[in-house]
């Protein structure tokens, strides 16, 4: 039999799903939509909410669903991976209420917003051109882009895929800083041949103007920011892509 303190604790860690139950799972988030309702930007509304989760804990894998168990919509702001961080903050930014929070974010994680597996953005690349149809985002580029071909077949059920990623080489990042706003998303591309990116963030400024790139950090174990040419010299990254999210219409009341 579980001891009741143990199976306290598993009901007080596991996510909460669907409409009635979404904003019981994000008090966080729900806040934070609230705190930024005021600010007319998309860029201004991503960079409170993100700031507001800094610190949360780092968890991989926290979607719920495979090419054998049904997909379920997952809801939480108490543990994020680098996407599902990504994901949440801008559909809270997007949002213009509430009743909209969790139809955009099916429409940034899932093609044509179904919850299905198969529908889910598995590869980063995928994710970038879905959300760019869909109009959610644009992409940024500085200068000529530098393409890269890409073999993928890291998810083998889903199949494998042949990408060519329209990249800006690194070093353009920090001399075009200017170019760049608070709330882009950026996409740091493999050196693998075999996978597309390794890793994905929001761009912010730090006080005496830094790149940073605010994230869910699998070495740190939680939402930080780092110096976005620190992370990627350790990382030895050649290129990056970014993507600007949509402004949308005034935010209305919470409700």
């Amino acid at each position: 039999m579980i001891a009741r303190r143990h199976l306290l604790k598993l009901l007080a860690a596991a996510p909460l799903f669907g409409v009635g139950d979404a904003f019981a799972a994000i008090p966080r988030v729900t806040q934070l939509m609230e705190d930024a309702k005021p600010l007319p930007k998309i860029a201004e509304r991503i960079e409170l909410i993100g700031r507001g989760l800094m610190g949360v804990r780092y968890q991989g894998y926290t979607l719920i669903g495979s090419a054998t168990r049904p997909e379920q919509m997952v809801v939480r702001d108490d543990a994020f991976d680098c996407v599902t961080f990504c994901e949440v903050v801008l559909a809270a930014a997007a949002a213009r209420n509430r009743a909209e929070f969790e139809p955009e974010l099916k429409k940034i994680r899932y093609l044509d917003g179904k919850v299905d597996w198969r529908a889910r953005n598995h590869y980063w690349a995928d994710w970038c051109q879905r959300n760019i149809d869909n109009k959610v985002c644009r992409p940024v580029m500085i200068g000529e882009p530098f393409k890269v071909t890409k073999d993928v077949n890291s998810e083998p059920a889903v199949g494998r895929r042949k990408f060519v990623l329209e990249t800006i080489p690194g070093e353009r990042l920090v001399p075009n800083a200017r170019l760049l706003s608070p709330g882009d998303i950026i996409g740091f591309v493999s050196r693998r041949p075999d996978l597309d990116y390794f890793h994905t963030g929001f761009v912010t400024f730090g006080k005496r103007g830094e790149l940073l790139a605010r994230h869910a950090s699998r070495s740190h174990r939680r939402v930080v920011e780092e110096r976005i040419e620190d992370f990627m010299a350790v990382n030895r990254t050649r290129s990056v892509t970014i993507l600007r999210p949509a402004e949308t219409t005034a935010v209305a009341g919470l409700r």
